[in-house]
């Protein structure tokens, strides 16, 4: 390795010699790679400190993440702020979630629209297991929230239902982002 090249040069270089097969499988499995270190992280601070401790270790996390995972996304998509629901539903095609689960977009407008989740990669593993739902509103009103504002900041974000609120068998979670006047 020549002394100029950094650490990850060689690994991208691989990368360029896959073909398209090959590159959906890696981005696949590094977004199951990605949240399966998310549930790990959670479990082992739930293990420590309680459930409420990692619930807002979890929320505080996702505070930030979500926002550099809006601002990453906008940037590869050319996605300026402020771009309206449009730019918020192609924004959420693309996060890693989206790559896992199973969403959808109803009563969709320029000024509004409806998110669910249909399949949770997590909920579904807890539900095979025989587990009650995950409580993920709390963290899921931040995380859905800054995600939102990031793409632009005059979106409003309201939770539907997300565990542990009821559901209807149909999805998960539901949120509507609404464009603020």
């Amino acid at each position: 390795m020549k002394s100029e090249e950094r650490t990850g040069d060689e690994g991208v270089k691989l990368l360029h010699k896959l073909s398209k097969e090959d590159l959906i499988k890696i981005i696949i499995d590094d977004a199951k790679n990605w949240l399966a270190h998310d549930g790990v992280w959670f479990q082992a601070v739930e293990k420590r400190y309680g459930m409420d401790a990692a619930v807002d270790a979890d929320t505080e996390a996702w505070r930030y993440f979500t926002v550099i995972e809006a601002k990453r996304i906008m940037e590869r998509l050319g996605i300026k702020a402020g771009g309206g629901i449009p730019a918020l539903i192609e924004c959420l095609k693309h996060r890693f979630y989206a790559r896992l689960n199973l969403q959808d977009f109803i009563e969709q407008s320029d000024t509004r629209v409806v998110f669910r989740m249909l399949d949770c990669r997590v909920q579904s593993a807890r539900k095979r297991k025989g587990l009650a739902d995950h409580p993920c509103k709390t963290v899921g009103i931040v995380e859905y929230g800054e995600f939102a504002k990031t793409v632009d900041s005059r979106i409003a974000t309201r939770c539907i239902a997300c565990p542990p609120d009821l559901h209807p068998e149909e999805f998960w979670c539901a949120w509507e982002f609404s464009l603020r006047q």
